[in-house]
């Protein structure tokens, strides 16, 4: 059954009763894809602008991710800045996410299934298998605790936040309701995520100089 458009409203961020039935409203769409926006329990958000180092030490990392991919023949693909569905009140806007083949098909049948004829994938309505969040300078809770424990609830079951200013990676995994550090570490660490077996991520490489 597709999600039936409400009539328009004001496109004010910081008013509430916003959920994910809003965004078929086509003139609402327009607006929120011309800027980063979230819904955060209801209320229309405004998201800020990157930096160039949050920026550059994320793209640094799937790099590095891409190159093991290649080399050990593994399959999977990045996105970035992509809508994350997690309940009707809640639509987060992700950093980066990682989608197995397998979260491709899952999302493929859950996308045609919520009545979104004109994309074959659209904004993200399952658990995709790792999420990445660069932290952004003054809204660290929103990264550290906030997402932290919506992607819990919503059962991500990989996590990852690049803190380009502290020089930290942190890798968890989920247990439970709750996520567990799988690696974390600063500056010229190296981490071995269990997501990715036999890759090793120098962390030097990811801060620009």
């Amino acid at each position: 059954m597709g999600i039936s458009a409400p009539a328009s409203r004001p496109f004010e961020p910081g008013t509430t009763g916003w959920s994910i039935a809003d965004l078929s409203d086509p003139q609402i769409s327009r607006q929120w894809e011309r800027g980063a926006y979230e819904i955060v329990e209801g209320v229309l958000t405004r998201m800020p602008a990157a930096y160039y180092e949050s920026g550059a030490s994320l793209l640094s990392l799937i790099r590095l991710i891409d190159r093991y991919l290649d080399s050990h023949g593994q399959t999977g693909r990045f996105a970035c800045e992509v809508d994350v569905v997690l309940s009707s009140s809640r639509v987060a806007r992700a950093d980066a996410v990682f989608l197995t083949p397998q979260d491709e098909q899952q999302q493929r049948l859950a996308n045609a299934q919520a009545g979104i004829p004109e994309t074959t994938f659209g904004r993200i309505l399952i658990p995709p298998t790792l999420i990445i969040e660069s932290v952004s300078l003054g809204h660290e809770a929103h990264d550290r605790q906030t997402k932290r424990a919506w992607y819990a609830q919503r059962g991500v079951p990989n996590y990852w936040i690049i803190d380009a200013y502290q020089r930290t990676l942190e890798c968890v995994v989920l247990s439970g309701p709750e996520y567990r550090i799988d690696q974390a570490g600063g500056g010229d660490a190296q981490l071995r995520p269990a997501l990715f077996p036999g890759l090793a991520l120098p962390l030097q490489q990811l801060w620009p100089q």
